[in-house]
């Protein structure tokens, strides 16, 4: 049996102290397959973005543990866990967290920086991710002549040009139109099933059902059901 490219095992996450802590996360276990869309679904406050967030390094859990690519981050350092991400993670967030004053391309290519990649290499990566996300035609524009899809599209060019192993995306189609969403999708959907990443969507939005693997349901911090998606 294959090893999942990332897993949560009995994760709890307490938010806050004293009388004003809250168990965000109670024991919650979720492993994640390469080639597989995951949908993480549930009502505000359920837990959803807190997992994705400890999944993704951005948080550490109380207890539990979480392993990505067979490496455990228990007792990682900031350091360790910030090499983690850049190594093996890329995000997609709602909002597209673009800069302004730098070209789709340069946007892009920050994904590469960080990981100290020669400029010229860089570059011609991010041309070629923000291709496959198809905007071969807008690599030299800035985020105000984009759309909003056209930004996220950057956005994912950003979060796989460095061929992460996981991709993890808050509520990637919160801000778009269902056109421009169910776009966004496809591509996200292609990422999984052609590039054999792991893919996990938080999303409350039922339109997002026909693109799913697989569905997992988080209410009060517990994860309360798990189905196969539509496509199986």
């Amino acid at each position: 049996m294959t090893e999942p490219l990332i897993e949560a095992v009995n994760v709890t996450k307490d938010l806050g102290s004293g009388a004003a802590k809250v168990a965000a996360l109670k024991g919650v276990s979720l492993a994640l397959n390469g080639g597989e869309l995951t949908l993480l679904m549930g009502p505000s406050g359920s837990g959803k973005t807190t997992l994705l967030s400890i999944l993704g390094c951005m948080l550490t859990p109380t207890e539990g543990t979480v392993r990505i690519c067979q490496h455990s981050t228990a007792g990682a350092d900031p350091e360790d866990l910030a090499r983690l991400r850049r190594e093996h993670v890329g995000f997609v967030f709602q909002s597209f967290h673009l800069f302004p004053t730098l070209s789709a391309t340069d946007n892009v290519r920050l994904a590469l920086d960080v990981r100290g990649e020669p400029s010229r290499a860089a570059r011609v990566r991010s041309r070629e991710a923000l291709a496959k996300v198809g905007l071969a035609h807008k690599t030299k524009a800035y985020p105000r002549e984009l759309s909003g899809g056209e930004q996220q599209r950057v956005a994912i060019a950003r979060a796989i040009v460095g061929n992460p192993s996981i991709i993890l995306a808050d509520e990637p189609t919160a801000a778009l139109d269902g056109e421009n969403g169910q776009a966004i999708m496809k591509i996200l959907a292609e990422v999984a099933r052609e590039r054999g990443h792991a893919v996990l969507i938080v999303t409350h939005d039922p339109r997002l059902l026909p693109f799913a693997d697989r569905v997992v349901h988080i209410e009060d911090g517990r994860i309360i059901d798990q189905q196969p998606g539509k496509l199986q």
